[in-house]
């Protein structure tokens, strides 16, 4: 059985390194906090004090990290796992970057017989916990193919896309069509507050027609609730977005519907909303209408 490293232990790291853990395999991990490492090692799991040490005694190694440069660092720099990977080792990187950054760490890596997978995923926290996430990869095949059983310890939809970027460059297309039903959901929701008409039986009225949507699904009983605790952070969707319109730039690809929902996600921050759930874009929407959605 493969031995796995895995690091970078927050909202979602800590729950797919545990059910790494329960599939069975020896999993070692290294994260900025201990506190989360030292719960899973009250769970069987062992620890490295550096990216590199983990390298070193593993088969696979996955990273869990909040952006592009936190990556770069961890998989390149000082003690990273460049420097204590054995030839034969398959990296992956359930982070979302920039597709771009992806590409250059796995030729980096290839340099040193590393097989870089990236590898970000999709389902929120909710997924990260049942093991039910959707994972969009790219890189080499024959590294997923050896890698397999212990994606399968965490997601329950994996898809190779192509190579190395291409899973980078299909979650920004999945933070695209979020992004479009958060905000449409609130413009909805708000919309019909404005109108006159309750927004929960309007949901009720279209939530079975053409407008059927996860978002829509989902969320509208948490904010009816008044719950707008993440789920999702808003501050994430906004880096997100922000990777989307980077990336959009350099490739040369108009994405004028995403530049505005990026903008209000920014405003999101601004607003102090940044640890809110992503549906909580509502709130940027009440403020420009006037008017609150439970009020």
């Amino acid at each position: 059985m493969l031995k796995v490293g895995y690091i970078g232990l927050g909202l979602m790291g800590k729950s797919m390194a545990r059910n790494i853990l329960k599939a069975g395999f020896e999993v070692v991990v290294n994260n900025r906090s201990q506190a989360a490492v030292e719960e899973l090692i009250g769970e069987g799991a062992t620890s490295a004090h550096s990216p590199a040490e983990v390298a070193s005694q593993v088969d696979v190694v996955f990273t869990n990290l909040p952006d592009t440069p936190d990556v770069e660092l961890v998989a390149l720099g000082k003690n990273g796992i460049r420097e204590g990977a054995q030839p034969g080792l398959i990296f992956v990187d359930n982070s979302t970057i920039k597709p771009g950054a992806a590409r250059s760490i796995a030729v980096k890596l290839a340099e040193k017989d590393v097989q870089a997978l990236d590898a970000p995923v999709s389902g929120g926290d909710i997924g990260a916990k049942d093991g039910t996430l959707t994972i969009m990869v790219g890189g080499n095949a024959a590294a997923l193919k050896k890698a397999m059983p212990v994606f399968e310890a965490v997601g329950n939809t994996i898809t190779h896309v192509g190579e190395a970027g291409a899973g980078q460059v299909t979650k920004a297309c999945n933070q695209i069509m979020v992004a479009a039903q958060m905000v449409a959901l609130g413009e909805l929701l708000i919309f019909a507050k404005k109108a006159g008409v309750d927004p929960q039986k309007v949901v009720d009225a279209i939530k079975a027609g053409a407008a059927q949507c996860w978002a829509l699904d989902v969320k509208p009983p948490r904010l009816f609730e008044g719950n707008r605790q993440p789920g999702f952070k808003a501050f994430m969707q906004a880096k997100d977005m922000n990777i989307v319109m980077e990336s959009a730039h350099e490739f040369g690809a108009p994405l004028p519907a995403a530049a505005e929902n990026t903008q209000l996600f920014n405003a999101m921050l601004q607003m102090g909303m940044a640890d809110l759930d992503n549906s909580a874009v509502v709130g940027v929407i009440e403020k420009l209408a006037g008017v609150e959605l439970l009020d």
